[in-house]
């Protein structure tokens, strides 16, 4: 296996879990394991994992990738955030 490959049984789970300067942040990592509660999207030949409480939260936001001056990494759009932080990484309802 190279670098980075990822076993197709593998996901991307977004999720969200409390803390974080406003409130609520947001997970993202590879998971091997479904569980019960979770639903399934493919996007892009993308497995996208999340469960059902954070897709509650998660609900409409747009997943996007910055490399712009403030650094590269994922951002959350996010239409149900009442305020976040200067960091993104999390937000409050």
């Amino acid at each position: 296996m190279e670098e980075n490959d990822v076993p197709e049984t593998y996901g991307l789970r977004l999720g969200v879990r409390g803390g974080g300067c406003s409130g609520i942040m947001y997970s993202l990592g590879f998971d091997s394991e479904l569980r019960e509660r979770d639903t399934v999207f493919t996007i892009h030949d993308v497995r996208l994992v999340v469960d059902r409480t954070s897709l509650f939260y998660l609900a409409g936001t747009e997943l996007d990738y910055s490399d712009g001056l403030h650094g590269r990494g994922f951002v959350f759009n996010n239409p149900n955030a009442a305020r976040t932080c200067g960091c993104g990484d999390a937000f409050g309802v």
